[in-house]
């Protein structure tokens, strides 16, 4: 099965939960009205697109009947789609690499997201491109987290750098840098302990790992990766707003996909956080982590319709 069809069955829940909602309504009304409307809010928040974005998606709606003259509510979801395919953007966002040697990539979210899950499969498709990839495990508060990726690491076949359980995850960002830099690696990647947001003492911890790498790589980290768990809906977009002011996220990794309805907290993130979506999950193999193409994930929600 190629990706867009991995794609197309791991978005099943979200279309019928939102985009074949969208349609029934839209087919049920002979005449677009302000009930139409109404409907359609309804449907887009509940389907986890987000109160603000909904309403934003309905009002650019609602201008497009006018400037078109549209008059039955069933021409209705190809605007739509138009709509939501230019909120995800034109184009994917590509990991940002530093073109002047070593890149490094702080992976940070909270646990349970499927963060070192997402590590792994992350260094599977660095490595699958050409690059020499070394992951360092900085999440030392928890010794399972540095087993899980230990065994995400020998499953992609890359090095890991570890400590014991509780040491200063900086001097083991430290240690991933100086292991890097010996193996003449083109990337590292920091698995960091699933901060919350409300624990200001693990957020500063965070910064001192920012520090840490700064100082070792001019310009690191390059980028800084949020992964969320599409299937915690609203809370992805809460997430995405406290990471970005205290860890200066850069891009977005949004799993478990393909176990979800609430997909449509991809739109709201894109409209809301303004932070991009750069991969996403839909499934438990090793290649089933992609780089995000707005296009396609647009194409498999409203296929068929």
């Amino acid at each position: 099965m190629g990706f867009f069809d991995r794609l197309k069955q791991g978005l099943a829940k979200t279309k019928a939960a939102l985009v074949d909602r969208v349609s029934d309504i839209m087919t049920a009304f002979r005449k677009i009205d302000d009930e139409l409307f109404e409907e359609l809010e309804e449907a887009l928040i509940e389907g986890d697109v987000g109160v603000e974005t909904s309403l934003k998606l309905v009002e650019q709606l609602r201008r497009e009947v006018r400037v078109r003259g549209l008059k039955n509510g069933e021409e209705l979801l190809p605007v739509m789609k138009e709509l939501v395919t230019s909120m995800l953007g034109q184009g994917g966002a590509p990991l940002n690499f530093n073109p002047d040697g070593l890149t490094v990539v702080l992976v940070v979210g909270v646990n349970g997201v499927g963060k070192t899950t997402t590590i792994g499969k992350l260094a599977h498709q660095l490595k699958s491109q050409g690059r020499k990839v070394v992951l360092a495990a900085a999440d030392t508060f928890r010794a399972a987290a540095i087993d899980q990726l230990q065994i995400w690491g020998d499953r992609a076949g890359v090095p890991v750098v570890t400590g014991p359980e509780n040491a200063d995850p900086a001097a083991v960002a430290f240690d991933g840098v100086a292991k890097a830099k010996e193996l003449g690696a083109d990337v590292l990647i920091v698995d960091t302990a699933g901060r919350l947001h409300n624990k200001s003492h693990l957020m500063d911890e965070l910064r001192k790992i920012r520090r840490v790498l700064g100082r070792e790589v001019p310009g690191a980290p390059h980028e800084t990766l949020l992964v969320v768990d599409a299937t915690t809906g609203q809370n992805a977009v809460q997430q995405t707003k406290l990471f970005k002011e205290v860890a200066g996220v850069t891009g977005i990794a949004l799993t478990k996909l393909d176990g979800t309805a609430k997909g449509g907290v991809v739109v709201g993130i894109m409209d809301q956080e303004q932070v991009p979506v750069k991969y996403i999950g839909v499934g438990e193999q090793i290649d089933d982590l992609q780089p995000f193409d707005p296009k396609a994930f647009a194409d498999a929600l409203f296929a068929n319709q």
